[in-house]
């Protein structure tokens, strides 16, 4: 069977395979954090996992030359392609078990072709070429999942294609009067706000992916993002969207509130690709700001931390974003360092140094605020929800540590590629509950990260911070470090993830709050939801997507 070159028009996705971001972005460690690794966890950069793209070996197209024949026929032949160079940027995802993957798992399963319609007749015919043929259906934004959802399951089909959204990258339309844009599923955050701010408007959906997830796949995973406390999560903004699915394209969404049955985006957002493709989101966007105003506090531990947020949400203060680090996160000074992961200073400088040039105690949790709008506004919301945190045990200690985090914010990320080079561990995991189970929740998840991760041969530096709160309840975002262990730290990871998720379960909080489901923590979705609320998801399954084609494996247990 003769391979395709690379396509024409098909541009390649900008992460490098085996890391987070471009290789322009890598950064190594200091030799303060380096050492650190060494003696606490026993872990160096000569044992860590290294990266060999010689010994990547891409599993063999299963599409004859006339399957890609009839494909060249929907899309044309410059937006198709078997290529490993086009095959393998979407084989994985961007999880810890990913990036390990690329190292410990070399052959890799890819999907048998790419493909990148131009339009909606493009995305149905593909559908239905798949239902005839046999051939699965994953859709491709920007790469950033951590659950498995971009998976090549080809679900009991012959062969599984790549869906790149590349294509839907425009500002369809702008309604400034009702304050609503339609932006195309595949334009990146980053190109929207572009965009958006040529016609003075913002979305300010800022989640730690931000740099290359796409818009559809914000409304695909119901993301959530930094500046939630001002602007809503993301399905929030949600004001109608577009998903073609094997039977017919459904626009979901029409007034900006309705009585009419059940709200059919809530059946969409958050579907993974596993009911269809999403081609575009009308959303509500605002204004961008005229000022920026930061300040931070110190709590002198978590818990009166989260009174103090449990208290500026229920007051409805206004700040836009509102977050609260653990003592641990906050003393390796996690929390607002990302940009230092070169430098000495990561690790060295806590906030407790900082709290004392403001007249507080070493120690405690960083909580950080920024609230964005007009002058009037932003002076008038901060003041308010100053007062907030004060009467309830904060510190004040300026601006600096809210301006550090906003600067270095996406980079996190980068730094995980750095430890894992050294020989780390280091993964994300979270979750949601109510205010008056926050503490318990967060115990019960910490003991089985720690536990876990000790049986494996490690110690585990466990984080935590809260950085999306609601009336009812908040999120708990844990990091976690430890030293790779055994043959197989995918698999020690896995174990310690199980860990975690029995854990969440157990303590009644949800399995995911903005990661999504994908394959990861499918299996523990009927215990969120029962057995009737699966047995919906497959009814609806079945009625959209009656040949199984779109992202088998994904959402639906």
């Amino acid at each position: 069977m003769s391979v395709m070159n690379p396509a024409d028009n098909l541009p390649l996705p900008p992460m490098a395979l085996s890391r987070w971001g471009t290789e322009s972005e890598a950064r190594d460690l200091g030799e303060g954090v380096r050492g650190l690794l060494r003696d606490v966890l026993g872990v160096t950069a000569e044992s860590g996992l290294r990266f060999d793209p010689a010994a990547v070996t891409a599993s063999p197209s299963r599409l004859t030359d006339s399957d890609l024949a009839e494909l060249a026929g929907v899309v044309g032949r410059g937006d198709v392609s078997t290529d490993d160079a086009q095959r393998l940027p979407r084989a994985r995802g961007k999880s810890t078990p990913d990036l390990l993957s690329w190292r410990l798992r070399p052959d890799v399963v890819c999907p048998d072709a790419v493909v990148a319609p131009r339009d909606d007749d493009e995305v149905a015919a593909l559908l239905d070429w798949c239902g005839i043929e046999g051939v699965a259906i994953v859709p491709f934004g920007g790469g950033t999942s951590v659950v498995g959802g971009l998976t090549p399951d080809a679900g009991g089909h012959r062969a599984v294609l790549s869906l790149d959204l590349a294509h839907f990258d425009s500002l369809e339309s702008i309604d400034p009067e009702s304050g609503e844009a339609v932006l195309g599923a595949g334009l990146t955050g980053p190109r929207a706000e572009e965009l958006l701010a040529e016609h003075g408007f913002s979305l300010g959906h800022f989640p730690q992916s931000f740099p290359y997830a796409t818009i559809g796949g914000y409304a695909m995973t119901r993301s959530s993002g930094q500046a939630s406390a001002g602007y809503g999560r993301f399905d929030e903004m949600v004001r109608g969207l577009t998903v073609v699915t094997p039977v017919g394209v459904v626009e979901a969404g029409r007034a900006p509130a309705s009585a009419a049955g059940p709200d059919l985006r809530q059946w969409l957002l958050g579907s993974e690709g596993a009911f269809g493709v999403c081609t575009r989101v009308r959303l509500r966007v605002h204004p961008a700001p005229d000022t920026v105003r930061h300040e931070a506090f110190r709590f002198p531990d978590f818990s009166t931390g989260a009174a103090a947020l449990r208290a500026v949400e229920q007051q409805g203060t206004g700040p836009t974003v509102i977050r609260l680090s653990d003592e641990t996160e906050t003393a390796v000074n996690l929390a607002t360092a990302t940009e230092s992961i070169g430098t000495e200073s990561i690790g060295t400088e806590s906030v407790g140094e900082q709290a004392d040039g403001a007249g507080g105690e070493p120690g405690g949790c960083l909580c950080l605020t920024l609230f964005e709008g007009t002058a009037e506004h932003t002076r008038s919301r901060n003041a308010e929800t100053r007062d907030v945190l004060l009467a309830h045990g904060g510190t004040p200690l300026g601006a600096g540590p809210a301006e550090a985090w906003e600067h270095g914010r996406f980079g996190a990320p980068v730094l995980r590629d750095a430890l894992l080079d050294n020989g780390a561990l280091v993964e994300t995991l979270e979750t949601a509950t109510d205010w008056s189970n926050l503490s318990a929740l967060r115990d019960a998840v910490a003991q089985a990260l720690t536990t876990s991760l000790e049986a494996s041969g490690t110690p585990a530096l466990v984080m935590c911070h809260i950085s999306h709160v609601y009336p009812t309840g908040a999120s708990l975002y844990f990091t976690v470090v430890a030293g790779q262990r055994g043959e197989d730290p995918v698999e020690q990871w896995m174990a310690a993830k199980r860990a975690a998720s029995e854990a969440i379960v157990g303590a009644g909080g949800t399995i995911t709050h903005h990661h999504a489901v994908g394959v990861d923590h499918r299996s523990y979705l009927e215990a969120e939801i029962g057995e009737v609320g699966v047995r919906m998801l497959r009814a609806v399954k079945h009625a959209v997507d009656p040949h199984g084609v779109c992202n088998p494996g994904t959402l639906i247990p």
